[in-house]
C-alpha cells in the first residue's frame, strides 16, 4: 500500500485497506480503492476528501519542514 500526501489536499491511499475510528476504534467502511482522506477538515464526509479543500484553499505542506 502506498500513502501519497497531495499538496494542498488529501491524502491518496493507493488500495484497500482498515480504517478505523480512533475514538469508538470501530472499523469504517471503505467502498473502493484508490481513496482520499481528508487532511484539511472541511469535508462533510469525514474522514473522507469531497474536494472541500480546494473551496476552502487549503494549504498543507507535503514533505517533513525543518529538522
Amino acid at each position: 500500500m502506498k500513502i501519497t500526501v497531495l499538496k494542498n489536499g488529501p491524502l491518496l491511499v493507493s488500495e484497500a485497506c482498515t480504517v478505523l475510528d480512533a475514538e469508538t476504534g470501530e472499523e469504517i467502511a471503505v467502498a473502493k480503492a484508490p481513496f482520499a482522506l481528508c487532511r484539511c477538515g472541511h469535508s462533510v464526509n469525514k474522514p473522507f476528501c469531497d474536494g472541500a479543500h480546494g473551496k476552502q484553499g487549503f494549504e498543507g505542506a507535503c514533505a517533513k519542514q525543518g529538522g
